[in-house]
Parts: C-alpha cells; sequence; structure tokens
C-alpha cells in the first residue's frame, strides 16, 4: 500500500538535496540527474558543490552550512527563482562521532543535535511555504536504523536520528491530506566518510549508490519508511520490539560493550 504519491518520473523535476557533498546525497544527486531531474544540491564544501556542476550539467550547486537559518532560506528562494518550484526537499546532512556517557561531551553532543536535527528544520522551513503554495512536493529526511532505539557509541548520533523519524511521522500526518508526501530514510550501514570512523565490522555494509538505488525505489513505491538493506534493518527492527531486560542483554552481548 502507498503512502506517498509515487515519484516514478523524475525528468523536469527539482530536487534539492541539503549535504550531498558526499556520501548518500552524493550518490542520490548523482542518480536524480541521470533521470532527468534538476538537481540542486547543498552542502558546506563550497569544491565539491563546484564539482558537482561540472560533473552533472544544467544542475545547481550552492555551498552553505545547513544550521544557518537565513543561508537556507536564501537558497530556497534561489531555487524558486531558477525553476519555479520544488518538487522534493532531502536533507541528507550528518554529523557523527562515537561517543559515551563515560567521555561525555557537551559541545559533541550540542553539534550533533545542530546538524542533524536543527538543519532539517531549517530546510523544512525554507521550502514549507513553497509546498503548501504548491499543493505538492515531497519531503524526505535521511535519519538511521540507529534512531529505532539506543546503541552503544550513539549518545550523540542515536537521539537525533530518533528525534528524525518522529518528526517524519508528525509531518506526515500533517502534509498527506494536502497531498504533500513525506518519508523518512532509515539506512543500516552505508560506506561513507562517517561510518569509516568505525573500528568495528559494519554487518551488511552497502555502498552509496546501492543505498541511492534503494532510495529511489522507495520514493517509486509511495513508501514512508525507506529502510534498507532489509537483511540488516528488518533485524534491527524486531530487536526494537523486544522488552527492555531482554534487548539490553542481546546489545550488549552482540556489541561486547
Amino acid at each position: 500500500m502507498s503512502l506517498n504519491p509515487r515519484i516514478t518520473e523524475w525528468k523536469d523535476r527539482t530536487v534539492w538535496l541539503v549535504g550531498a557533498s558526499s556520501g548518500i546525497g552524493r550518490a542520490t544527486a548523482e542518480a536524480l540527474h541521470a533521470r532527468g531531474a534538476n538537481v540542486v544540491v547543498s552542502a558546506r564544501n563550497a569544491d565539491a558543490m563546484v564539482a558537482f556542476e561540472r560533473q552533472c550539467a544544467g544542475s545547481l550547486g550552492i555551498a552553505l552550512d545547513a544550521t544557518d537559518r537565513d543561508a537556507m532560506r536564501n537558497a530556497a528562494q534561489r531555487i524558486e527563482t531558477r525553476f519555479g518550484r520544488i518538487d522534493l526537499a532531502v536533507y541528507c546532512a550528518g554529523h557523527y562521532k562515537a561517543l559515551r556517557a563515560t567521555q561525555f561531551d557537551l559541545d559533541e553532543m550540542l553539534k550533533h543535535q545542530q546538524v542533524n536535527y536543527v538543519g532539517a528544520l531549517h530546510m523544512i522551513d525554507a521550502v514549507m511555504a513553497m509546498l503548501l503554495k504548491q499543493k505538492a512536493g515531497h519531503l524526505s529526511l535521511i535519519s538511521s536504523v540507529a534512531g529505532y532505539r539506543g546503541l552503544p557509541q550513539s549518545l550523540g548520533y542515536g537521539p537525533t536520528k530518533a528525534a528524525l523519524i518522529n518528526l517524519a511521522q508528525t509531518l506526515y500526518l500533517d502534509l498527506e491530506p494536502l497531498g504533500i508526501g513525506c518519508s523518512v530514510i532509515n539506512p543500516g550501514f552505508v560506506e561513507t566518510p562517517l561510518t569509516a570512523q568505525n573500528k568495528f565490522a559494519m554487518p551488511a555494509l552497502i555502498t552509496p549508490a546501492q543505498a541511492a538505488t534503494e532510495i529511489l525505489k522507495g520514493w517509486a513505491a509511495g513508501d514512508f519508511e525507506i529502510d534498507f538493506p532489509k537483511r540488516f534493518t528488518l533485524m534491527m527492527r524486531a530487536m526494537s520490539h523486544l522488552p527492555d531486560g531482554l534487548y539490553f542483554k542481546l546489545i550488549r552481548r552482540a556489541t561486547g560493550l
């Protein structure tokens, strides 16, 4: 059952991806451009934005920091001026550093919050009036299976991803009756600069290109939650429903932490 309008045709649709200098965001932007979309990419890395414009003719790169509210609003206005509308806004920006309570770092905790969650609010703020005026379009937030339930070393990261899941669910309830789509993307382990920090074996690790393929499949199917790879995410979802005592025991046994 489709919970969102299916997006199967990308030609001339305008897509804005925030946090697309590398990893899942960059791979998804490339896949959308190959399918004929008008692709706008944003990230702090100005060189990466210029490189994307050169690689993908007709695209637009806007260097900005997602934690800057005014920069996000200005970017959305620039996109509307050039393309007339935004059909899909995707929040891909993310920050991750392994963190445990025994090394509690308030600055790191707040950086996770600002990049992973507040930045998403800035994107929503920048595009919401346009989507409501259009009475069409789609918002998509990249969260993580780390948001399903608490995990070791995820003290800063996990809570922000849980917040994105809840945010997307609440947005969906408000926007779906208006004809505006909303989805949350919950990957497992994807080979990105963020996961490169991990010192442990990552089960079911996939490439950003594989992640982009799964994301486009989810939008085409009209899914609300787009999670992958299923061999990993189904296990994580099942574990999230276990009683607390059993869940904590299994997680400690699996991670050794």
